[in-house]
């Protein structure tokens, strides 16, 4: 087996969410070998008062590590009811629940949320099993601990637990898929800090291994507005997730921690030709770096990029995974991921390739020799590669699919490819539907997320093997070597180039930012006409990005002012909900540029006269009181 260690710095079908079963807070029963619930067991523990919520958040709850064990069998566990009350703000999106550590890790804050998950999916949830894992920040092994003790009392068949709780959520997405499993919990803030001060989140993922589904995110929003009792197994002993095994309680329950990567590398193994990988990467006209920003790519890096493709470990930097990721922001892009910038953008560098990815592995970010690839050039370069250069797509492309404030190059590939082209709200959600109606092979988000139909999650590492199968593929028989920076190059002068930027303002006041999105919406759409002025460009049409899913028909709404101009040049405005606190603003623009002269461009020179007259318009500076972005993209 594979470790996947931190620094501490089965089958089910589709369920309707809202069955529950009923019981008296403050009760305890035995799990035992007749029936997941069966009657009061003598002498069982009793949590709490009918009076007052009880605090399950750090408890002691009958601790006793378990050891290094392969299959244990223990006694079974006795299921408490424990008295709680709502709590306020725990609306779920497709990208899970996320606030501050701190606040997960008091009172009964997390345990009230998964218990809500549990009572939205209600009886068809009861003897299935899940997958449990996380990103390795701060809280998560505690935070399995408690998890494993509810879903023992909820009924639930078995826990799968990542090794140490670690599980990228690409590897999540991969073992649901893989063992048939109902689904799985995620406990991670993404791209986002980790720490006690910092951000955390869970979110849960259905039996294809996609995001929830909008009708049971706001189904278990209903049920955390109404939660009274939690129910959990506090005489469970905590399991030992560093040590990979079995554990099973009576007849009725089980948790196994298994190898955070072995799975997931089977299935990249599936669809990279890893024998051309590994001759590629021991060329010694070849160098690369992989940057997993002390997140939980970490954890795969060296069985994938070292132990199967033969790369050399002094490729990988701040591949320890650390519970506040070594005190950085791990988001792979050009201001956070600076030390690989660094390398990459060094005169006398001598790396070619450099690569990282984010919190969770689901992003990713691709940069050659002093060379940054937009992630929208990225996916329409490996959708315009993918036939050609990776094995599982050997016989075509069903479809592709971009979010609506990604550039418009993926277009031009679908066009010439002959294959159908789908643009998207943001959120994978979206793509997952796609996916499993066969329509979509390759996806893509401006947001650094690329993926495949081989996950319903955007994948880092699966982007990182496709840049370099690309390049492999495109350096067999090269005298000379092929770069990042020639496959671009060559890229544009057959499909032209759009010139995209994106500005991100973090933590921005949330009434300033929705007083801006309303005066879009209320002011500047509305004139904005078809042959009307802004600045020197002419209006072709606004909107506010409505989206009607052609395959269950649901209607996604509000996704986004757009603007688009005459010469097919955009300026785009979204609230990003990805944070913890404060309002993110985010500011996409896009120009498209065919003449082969001006393929190499600086972006913010190309891009200036159209910056100016989104700010202007929309006021933002006004509004929010920013001189300038937190990040520029």
């Amino acid at each position: 087996m594979r470790s996947a260690r931190v620094n501490s710095s089965n089958g089910g079908s589709k369920v309707a969410p809202g069955s529950r079963r009923k019981s008296v807070p403050g009760s305890s029963r035995t799990l035992g070998a007749s029936s997941p619930l069966s009657t009061r067991h003598p002498g069982a523990a009793i949590l709490g008062s009918k009076s007052a919520a009880s605090d399950l958040s750090r408890l002691d709850l009958g601790r006793g590590d378990l050891g290094a064990a392969r299959a244990v069998i223990m006694d079974a566990a006795q299921v408490a009811s424990v008295p709680t009350e709502p709590i306020e703000g725990q609306k779920t999106g497709t990208s899970g629940l996320r606030k501050k550590a701190k606040v997960f890790s008091s009172g009964n804050y997390l345990a009230n949320w998964v218990q809500s998950l549990f009572n939205a999916l209600g009886d068809e949830v009861k003897g299935q099993s899940i997958v449990l894992g996380g990103d390795g920040r701060w809280f998560n092994k505690e935070a399995a601990q408690i998890i494993i003790k509810i879903a023992a009392a909820n009924g639930l068949k078995k826990v799968y637990v990542g090794q140490d709780a670690v599980l990228a959520t690409p590897a999540a997405s991969a073992i649901i898929r893989k063992r048939g499993l109902y689904g799985g919990l995620i406990m991670s803030a993404s791209h986002n800090p980790g720490g006690p001060e910092e951000d955390w989140g869970i979110k849960f993922n259905y039996n294809s291994g996609e995001p929830a589904p909008e009708k049971i995110t706001d189904q278990i929003y209903e049920e955390t507005k109404t939660i009274s009792e939690i129910l959990t197994c506090p005489d469970m002993p905590d399991i030992d997730l560093s040590a990979v095994g079995e554990v099973q309680y009576g007849d009725t329950f089980s948790v196994e921690v298994i190898s955070s990567v072995d799975d997931y590398l089977e299935l990249l193994e599936e669809v990279f030709d890893f024998d051309m990988l590994r001759k590629f990467l021991s060329s010694p006209k070849f160098s690369f770096v992989f940057d997993a920003l002390h997140a939980v790519t970490g954890a795969y890096a060296e069985p994938i990029f070292v132990e199967a493709l033969g790369g050399s470990k002094d490729s990988l930097k701040n591949c320890v995974p650390k519970e506040d990721f070594g005190g950085g922001h791990p988001d792979p892009n050009l201001t956070y991921a600076k030390e690989l910038v660094a390398l990459m953008f060094d005169e006398g560098g001598k790396y070619d390739f450099g690569a990282a990815s984010d919190g969770d592995g689901d992003r990713n970010m691709i940069l050659g020799k002093d060379f940054f690839i937009t992630p929208s050039d990225s996916v329409a370069m490996i959708a315009a590669n993918a036939q050609e250069c990776i094995p599982y797509f050997k016989d075509g492309l069903k479809g592709v699919a971009r979010s609506m404030p990604t550039s418009g190059a993926l277009n031009l590939v679908a066009a010439k490819l002959g294959v159908p082209f789908f643009e998207t709200p943001t959120g994978w959600k979206f793509f997952g539907n796609l996916m499993d109606a066969g329509k979509c092979s390759v996806c893509g988000e401006e947001s650094f997320g690329t993926g495949g139909d081989h996950v319903r999650e955007k994948d880092g590492i699966w982007a990182v093997l496709a840049w370099l199968s690309i390049l492999a593929k495109k350096n067999e028989g090269a005298t000379d070597l092929v770069t990042v920076k020639d496959i671009a190059v060559q890229h544009w002068n057959e499909y032209g180039r759009n010139y995209f930027c994106r500005y991100d303002y973090e933590g921005c006041d949330s009434d300033s930012a929705n007083k801006m999105m309303e005066h879009l919406r209320t002011t500047v759409i509305p004139s904005a006409t078809e042959g009307s002025k802004m600045g020197s460009f002419t209006v072709a049409k606004a909107d506010d990005f409505e989206y009607t899913d052609p395959i269950d028909g649901s209607v996604a709404s509000k996704q986004g002012i757009r603007i688009v101009f005459s010469d097919g040049s955009r300026i785009i405005f979204r609230l990003s909900g990805t944070g913890s606190s404060g309002a993110t603003i985010r500011l996409y623009i896009e120009q498209y540029e065919d003449d082969k002269s001006k393929m190499l461009l600086d972006a913010q020179e190309a891009l200036k006269p159209i910056i100016e007259t989104a700010l202007e318009v929309s006021k933002l500076k006004e509004f929010t009181g920013r001189e300038k972005p937190t990040v520029i993209t």
